[in-house]
This record gives C-alpha cells, structure tokens and sequence, in this order.
C-alpha cells in the first residue's frame, strides 16, 4: 500500500484525553466519552481543570480580575471572553476526534502501531474529521444544553402561544355553547416561502455573527463583571440580513404577513371558569420555529342569582318569620329555564340560616354530563320589626310557653333594671377601631414620636 512504512509518532494522546487505558474496551471508550462530553461541552463552562491549563486560573472571574487590575480596556475584556470560549471549543472538539479515531478498529490499530501522523498522512481512510457536536448529538440526541454545535444536532425552536380570556355566563357553562372569535396572526410568506428575499439568498449579520443574540459585559464594581444576553438589534434576533434591492415585495422582508382567522370554541357542559380550550399550531408562525397554540381562558361572569362552587349551585332564599313557621311554596327558575316547585313538608319550621339541598340539579359534571351536583338553597328568616299588644296575646296561646322564672319577688328587688338598644355590631367596631387609633396617635405627639429610652453609657 505504501513504499514505506511510516515512522512511529506519539500514540497514547488519544486514551489520554479520553482518561482511558490502552486496553480500554469499545463500552470503556463509550461511557468515557459521554462521561467527557457532558463535562467538557462549551455550552457548560468546560472542565476547570482544562481551564487551568489554558488559563493558569481555575476560575474565569480571577482572569478578569487580573485584567482590570492590570487595568486592560474593556475591548480586551471583550476579546479573552472570546478567546475562552474559542478554548472550551477546541477541548471538544478533541475529544471527539479522540472518540472517532479509537472506535473505528481500523483506525485505532492504525494509530495503535504508529501513532496520529499516520493518520493525517491518509492510513484508514484519511484525516478527515466530523463536526465534533454531530457525534454529541448521535449520544443525547441534539445540542441538549441549548447552545452551539451542528443545525442538524439542534432542536427547534417553538413559538410562544396565545393566550385569550373568553368571558362566559353560567347559562353557557350550564348548557354549553359555541363562539365564533376573529383573530390576526402572523403567517409565512407565501412569495417567498418564508425566506424574505427574492432570491431566497441572506447574509450573515455582521453585528451579532449570525448567532442572534449579543452579549455584552458590564463592571458592577472591583472584581464583579455581569454578563448580559440580548436579542440583536440589526437583525431582530435572525442572525441574517436582506438587501434592500432583494426583499421580498409582499412582506417587504419580514417573512410573515398578517392573516385574519376565524375560531370557534366549543364551550362544553360543565367546563369550569378558568378551564382552558387549546387549538395546537395555530398561533403566529415564523421560519425555522414550530407553531405555537392559541389558548383561551374561560372566565365565568357572576351571575344575579346563581353561585357556582365546584359542581354545586348555590341559591338565597329569604322567608318571612310566617313562612319559616307555617309553610311556604315557591317557584325558583333554573339556569336552562325550567320551573321548580320548591316548598316545605307539613309542620316543618325552618330556622334562620339553614339549608336545604335538592340532589341531580346542580352543574352538569364535565364530560359527564348524565351526572350533574347538587342545588343548595339557604334560607334567611325575615322577623318583624315589632308586634302589637293583641298579636303577643295570640302567638303566646298557640307557641310553646315560656320558661317560668326561678327569681323570686325580692331577688328581682334587688336586681338593677337595663335598657336594650338596637345596635349595628360591624358600625360599633369600627367606630371603637378609630377611636383606639386616635388615642395612639395622641400619645406619639405628647412623646415626641414615641418615649425615649434611658441609654446608660458603658464604662
């Protein structure tokens, strides 16, 4: 194959910078370099050990450091962030390499028997290497830290969604119901595809190296640095530039075109307020993104005279004290528009603040709509304000006694006779509140802001 045999170069480099022996088996060679991959990918700050060697630090902030004091311009700073970066590239991307050469049999007994050069000078299929972030990607499936490396190995990106409130009524919520909303969204191009030329063709921006984004270094004092990560102000976070004479006449260049589009959302029986109806993929779209989803958010109106809680309804009913005492009948309409006939048993009294359920009338359970919850309805007891002399007299002959009193004549002598009053319990606590907190507000103004204390010097 050859005149001659090539001479013997180094070859334990390779197992080196994988940190395997020479007799490291094909797994060995696979968990050592997913192991290294995961350690040394840019995206998370590299190996500090391998940063020392190319540093002499084991921390990028004391470089920095080490730059202002030697009192470097900002530029320089600029440029040794640049320069740590390129590093933590090339540590990859010799990794990967080494990974390549030792799991291909034919090219590591190659390199086993005489060393690298052998193999740049075309043994085993010549020299050529791939896109280290390829072979990352073959492992984890993608650039899983989200940063550089192959197109191929990357995830797309998806789009933001749409998120709308649609306000419904119980009846909607009760009965279910359908809505028609018209909404403007962004759509791809359809000139050009998406592209935003005519030609198809862009260039790389110049401001952010086709990458987007811009970062920018900030000093917060001696010694602290921030960071910063903004979208490109050329080319609004494409990374690409269109020519002026190249746009495309239908969206001047923007890739996208307003597109108005009819929705209609099913509200279904028994959905609850704040429930979600999704349509997946239709949001505003853009190139190399997938489509996000329009989301609406049901946000119940309160009804007059309904409550809703949970899949219960909750109804008030005040009676007069009659009512509450010899029977009532009355007619309560639905949500759906039935009429209810509601009424006590015989005989039955109802007291103040008290509840009555009526079972399969409340809110038809999601999805389940043959199931529905309960009806509460809680009843109030309107008293009179007063009675008559002769409406005492009857109401005492057909309710039960009184309690005869345990006094006797001179006990009830020596007691004290009180006056009741009529009273607004909430209006005489919030008058008693004001009147605490005038009094505090005295006391601060005689002291001075508050009593000062006696400070006794220390010795």
């Amino acid at each position: 194959m050859f005149g001659r045999a090539p001479k013997k170069s180094d070859n334990s480099k390779y197992y080196e910078v994988l940190g395997v022996p020479k007799t490291a088996s094909p797994d060995d060679l696979k968990k050592a370099y997913k192991k290294a991959a995961i350690k040394n990918h840019p995206d998370k700050g590299g190996d500090p050990e391998k940063i020392t060697c190319f540093y002499g630090h084991s921390n990028l902030t004391l470089l920095f450091l080490d730059l202002m004091i030697m009192r470097v311009q900002y530029e320089h700073l600029m440029y040794a962030s640049a320069m740590y970066l390129c590093f933590l590239h090339f540590v990859f991307k010799e990794l990967a390499h080494a990974y390549e050469v030792l799991s291909d049999p034919e090219k590591r007994e190659i390199y086993d028997q005489y060393g690298e050069d052998a193999l740049k000078e075309g043994m085993g299929g010549g020299g050529d290497m791939h896109d280290p972030f390829d072979i990352f990607s073959s492992f984890f499936g993608g650039s899983s830290f989200g940063g550089g490396g192959s197109s191929r190995g990357r995830r797309q990106r998806r789009g933001e969604d749409v998120v709308h409130p649609l306000k419904v009524s119980l009846e909607d919520l009760y009965l279910g119901t359908s809505k028609k909303l018209s909404l403007s969204r962004n759509v791809l191009c359809s000139k050009c595809k998406g592209k935003g030329s005519k030609s198809g063709a862009s260039t790389t921006c110049s401001g952010c190296q086709g990458n987007g984004m811009k970062v920018t270094i900030r000093q917060l004092g001696p010694g602290m640095i921030q960071q910063m990560q903004h979208p490109c102000n050329q080319c609004k976070g494409t990374g690409e530039t269109i020519s002026d004479r190249d746009r495309c006449p239908q969206c001047k260049g923007e890739k996208v075109v307003q597109e108005k589009k009819v929705l209609e959302v099913h509200v279904e029986t028994g959905m609850q307020n704040g429930q979600k109806v999704t349509f997946p993929g239709v949001a505003d779209e853009a190139p190399d993104m997938v489509t996000g989803d329009i989301v609406f958010v049901l946000q119940q109106k309160e009804h007059p005279k309904f409550q809703r809680k949970g899949d219960d309804l909750f109804v008030e009913r005040t009676l007069s004290l009659t009512e509450a005492l010899c029977g009532f009948q009355c007619i309560l309409t639905h949500l759906d528009g039935r009429q209810l006939l509601i009424k006590s048993h015989p005989g039955e009294v109802l007291k103040p603040d008290s509840y009555k359920a009526i079972n399969d009338e409340g809110m038809p359970i999601y999805r389940r709509s043959f199931m529905k919850g309960k009806l509460y309805i809680h009843f109030n007891v309107e008293f009179p304000d007063s009675l008559s002399p002769d409406q005492v007299q009857g109401l005492a002959k057909v309710l039960p006694p009184k309690p005869q009193s345990q006094l006797t004549d001179m006990e009830l002598d020596e007691c004290e006779e009180t006056a009741l009053h009529d009273v607004n319990i909430e209006d005489e606590m919030r008058r008693k509140q004001a009147q605490r907190q005038e009094a505090y507000d005295e006391d601060e103004d005689m002291y001075g802001g508050g009593a000062q204390r006696v400070q006794c010097a220390q010795q």
